[in-house]
């Protein structure tokens, strides 16, 4: 498997739309539509986990699947998300109560979550045949799929793999690799937002233990699918490029709990992606200038330089958010507003948790504007390094037309190290 593109695809909780804008737009590409699947290894945790495997699932019809899912996005209730009703808010609200009061003498610990999540589930089992992910490797339509989610009965990060026979597996500190069926559990495991939505159960070779989202410590998000054989990786994160990059005015009053939640999201979803980038470009100067060599560390392990293409918003989704905070249905709105001492203080919590088809519509509108301005780039950076195997293809699609009198239809390679 030569030239294998690695799609990442980080968390961001209902920021994931923006994914399924890109995803969209490249779905429409002509030479994807011929070509088929151009990610043949996938990489997701947290929202970027269901993105990942609505593509495994549908990468048979690679431009299909993406247009299912930019519309799954775009009509997505909070109802479809976690229970908005008064009486699951009434009952989360009193177990919280009654820990945090008489915990210490009735016995805590029973308070999960601040929403509950267990509507999740029934949506991503309709929108997701996870036996396909299968049928699509065993066909040559994918190569893996792996998904992260973290362990907090140990506090390791693990990594669900699902892929051809003889896939590469590791083992590093505080991860752990696992071969595996991927089921919805999985990826509502990696994408449970901690302290939001509850943990989920899984069972591994290990033994059975709760799980939360991907993200938490996935340090390193372009690992796995570099590992896993690709030769060049396409992202797609949720940060905006520009204006959450830049330094905001300090407001010195003690912060909210809203606004400290807003950071601690910002750094599990946001930071980890643009570290590994920024690490990864620094390698491959590295190995460009001679300073290293492909050996790597004392000849251990093989290090060669690999082409990036990064996808970020180009606006400010928190702004984005905060303008339309009174989509959430009013008891839910008012629960979180209450975390924080203004609108502007709820942003950046709200950006994560606004399932509403208003936000991620807008949210789809601009990944697919900012895919469409990239479009000739993105296009060069998928085909560039096969544009001569893929001559040889058409001459010798063309001579079997010749002799035969009928044509099949052309599939996308895959590649690894």
């Amino acid at each position: 498997m030569e030239n294998a593109i690695g799609l990442v695809m980080t968390g961001g909780g209902a920021r994931g739309a923006y994914q399924a804008g890109v995803l969209k737009r490249i779905g429409e590409l002509k030479r994807v539509r011929t070509h088929g699947n151009p990610f043949p290894i996938i990489g997701g945790a947290s929202a970027g986990a269901i993105n990942g495997a609505a593509l495994a699932t549908g990468c048979d019809d690679f431009a299909e699947a993406t247009e299912r899912l930019a519309e799954a996005w775009a009509t997505l209730k909070p109802s479809d998300i976690f229970r908005c009703g008064p009486l699951s808010q009434a009952h989360n609200s009193i177990t919280w109560i009654m820990d945090l009061s008489f915990g210490a003498i009735l016995g805590g610990g029973n308070a999960r979550s601040l929403l509950d999540a267990s509507p999740l589930r029934h949506f991503l089992s309709k929108h997701l045949d996870c036996d396909r992910i299968q049928e699509n490797i065993k066909h040559g339509n994918l190569y893996a799929l792996a998904i992260s989610a973290t362990n907090y009965n140990s506090g390791k990060s693990y990594l669900f793999i699902q892929g051809k026979k003889g896939h590469p597996l590791w083992k590093r500190i505080r991860l752990v690799t696992i071969a595996t069926k991927i089921t919805v559990d999985h990826i509502c495991a990696s994408s449970a937002i901690p302290m939001v939505f509850q943990p989920v159960r899984l069972e591994t070779p290990r033994g059975s233990a709760f799980f939360g989202d991907g993200c938490v410590r996935l340090q390193q998000p372009l690992s796995p699918v570099i590992r896993l054989g690709a030769e060049k990786v396409f992202a797609i994160g949720v940060r905006c490029g520009n204006k959450e990059s830049q330094e905001q005015a300090t407001d010195e009053r003690n912060p909210s709990v809203a606004q400290i939640m807003g950071v601690i999201f910002n750094v599990m979803f946001l930071d980890h992606l643009a570290t590994d980038i920024e690490h990864l470009d620094h390698l491959n100067q590295l190995l460009n200038d001679g300073h290293i060599n492909q050996l790597g560390i004392e000849g251990h392990e093989r290090i060669r330089a690999l082409g990036t293409l990064v996808m970020s918003p180009s606006v400010n989704l928190s702004d984005l958010a905060q303008q339309h905070q009174r989509d959430m249905p009013t008891l839910i709105h008012y629960f979180v507003s209450s975390l924080g001492r203004n609108a502007s203080s709820c942003a950046d919590l709200m950006s994560y948790l606004l399932f509403t088809s208003r936000y991620t519509r807008d949210l789809i509108e601009i990944g697919y504007r900012d895919a469409s301005e990239r479009i000739e780039e993105i296009e060069e950076f998928l085909y560039s390094s096969r544009e001569g195997d893929a001559d040889d293809e058409l001459a010798s699609e063309a001579a079997e037309t010749r002799k035969a009198g009928s044509g099949g239809k052309r599939k996308g390679s895959g590649g690894g190290r």
